[in-house]
């Protein structure tokens, strides 16, 4: 698994910015005004700072944007980074600011020297974010392992207290990136619980439902998905229980479908190989269940994940098959490719049916459509209770993890009516996320509070300021926002 750079925060040492080694951070705001650190850069660079700031272009540049000095004159360093960042740059500036220090950092070491910032530690978190690559299968060489982030602290004991949440929540992200980017030949369903079981040495709590479990308890539905496949479907259960005895959970329900053929209904060749993210659900809830234990989050929390493989075989769901919900409802399966509703309808009914949560929050790469809709910059949120739906909202955007939410109603299940059963997996192409969100929606009891996020265009897309191409591990910084700001206590 891919362990994120470790950052140190260190006292504030001018003395031995001459000899430091790697790159160093220097920033300064609109106003040129440098610190001590700065100052001491300065000098020993013969007026190389101070002359980048005095530059024209200076004023023009944006918040985080960043000037290098290679090889400095009278320091060890191979390059001084001069960022412009005011010293009360807020949360998402700071990152971002970091994230564009690891990019030029490489596998070199990095020295953050402005200890008065008030995001430091968001400095940290965005340079550790943006340092991810998954290398897991690369032959070659990959020479000396990268090299950390020091950070110069003025009271080094509390910027350790305030960054300990935020390096759980970039193991949480780098957990559920490295479920994302997994082969399926890799991430069998019966590795995928493995990896999940393994989450038992953080104190999560981990049950393995297997096919015959399953079987008994009627769970038609996600069962269906996956019998065409040699793989064995698995419903996979972690309680993290940090909050009172006898105070129900929020749920995280996520769709884990580690490869996507469509089934009978086959997927066009061309970008099926991309269809081994289409459980990014599933590892988001995984990524945030180890977050919450690597903090020690003091609220009770349960995921579940339902772990299948939609494959084509002469066993496998034909469209026009009438199935049986763990629910009691019959579903006929128009297409096979639909699938993740499938999954999650049975996954859903079971987590209310056993856990009784305060609330239900699942995540699926559920839908092209959203795609279509919202493009790669949003996940699509559907929800039956305002209240709750606001405060995922409110938590999104505290994360800067975009999110946008999107109408469900009566009008819609009209297109999922079927004939012959009591509802059909697809309303066809209008609307097609929110049908897709609308038969969810029939395996929500009355009254619970739940959120469906639609994460297709998000889990996986192209580079962005805290991650590479390839799997952003989407969610899990807001969910973990979620739990702290309105489940703990």
């Amino acid at each position: 698994m891919t362990q994120p750079v470790t950052v140190d925060f260190i006292a504030v040492d001018a003395d031995a910015l001459a000899t430091l080694e790697g790159r160093i951070a220097l920033f300064v705001g609109d106003d040129g005004g440098m610190d001590v650190l700065a100052k001491r850069v300065n000098r020993l660079t013969r007026g190389a700072v101070q002359r980048v700031l005095d530059d024209e272009g200076w004023k023009d540049r944006k918040a985080g944007e960043i000037v290098s000095l290679a090889y400095p004159q009278g320091m060890a360093a191979k390059a001084v980074d001069v960022v412009k960042l005011d010293r009360r740059a807020d949360q998402d500036v700071a990152r971002k600011a970091g994230a564009a220090l690891a990019k030029l950092k490489g596998k070199g070491a990095l020295t953050i020297a402005c200890p008065r910032l008030k995001s430091l530690t968001d400095v940290a978190l965005g340079a550790v974010l943006r340092a991810y690559a998954f290398t897991d299968h690369k032959s070659a060489d990959q020479g000396a392992a990268p090299k950390g982030v020091t950070v110069m602290a003025s009271d080094v004991e509390a910027a350790q207290a305030e960054f300990a949440p935020k390096a759980a929540v970039a193991e949480g992200v780098f957990f559920t990136r490295d479920l994302v980017s997994e082969p399926a030949n890799v991430l069998t369903t019966t590795e995928f619980a493995a990896r999940l079981q393994a989450l038992s040495d953080l104190g999560v709590e981990v049950e393995v439902l297997e096919e015959a479990d399953m079987e008994k308890l009627g769970m038609g539905s996600l069962l269906c998905v996956g019998q065409g496949s040699v793989s064995p479907s698995k419903l996979v259960v972690m309680q993290w229980k940090g909050g009172k005895d006898g105070d129900a959970p929020l749920a995280l329900v996520g769709k884990g479908v580690v490869f996507d053929t469509g089934g009978i209904s086959l997927k066009p060749a061309q970008g099926m190989e991309d269809m081994t993210m289409d459980m990014g659900g599933a590892g988001v809830v995984a990524g945030v269940m180890k977050t919450l234990a690597l903090r020690k989050a003091a609220a009770n929390v349960v995921g579940v994940v339902g772990l299948v493989e939609n494959m084509p075989s002469g066993n496998a769901t034909r469209p026009g098959d009438v199935v049986t919900s763990m629910k009691g409802d019959t579903i006929e399966v128009i297409n096979t490719d639909a699938e993740g509703r499938l999954v999650l309808a049975d996954a859903l009914w079971y987590t209310q049916d056993r856990f009784s949560p305060k609330g239900v929050i699942n995540l699926a790469t559920l839908t092209g459509a959203i795609i279509i809709g919202l493009g790669h910059e949003n996940a699509g949120v559907f929800s039956n209770d305002d209240g709750f739906c606001d405060a995922f909202l409110k938590a999104a955007k505290s994360e800067n993890e975009g999110a946008w939410r999107m109408p469900i109603g009566p009008a819609y299940h009209e297109l999922i009516k079927s004939a012959i059963a009591d509802i059909k997996n697809t309303g066809g192409r209008p609307a097609g996320s929110i049908t897709a969100a609308q038969f969810l929606k029939c395996f929500i009891k009355d009254d619970m509070p739940w959120i469906h996020l639609d994460i297709a265009g998000v889990a996986s897309r192209a580079e962005a300021a805290l991650h590479p191409k390839g799997a952003s591990g989407w969610g899990v910084m807001a969910l973990d926002r979620l739990v702290r700001d309105g489940y703990e206590g």
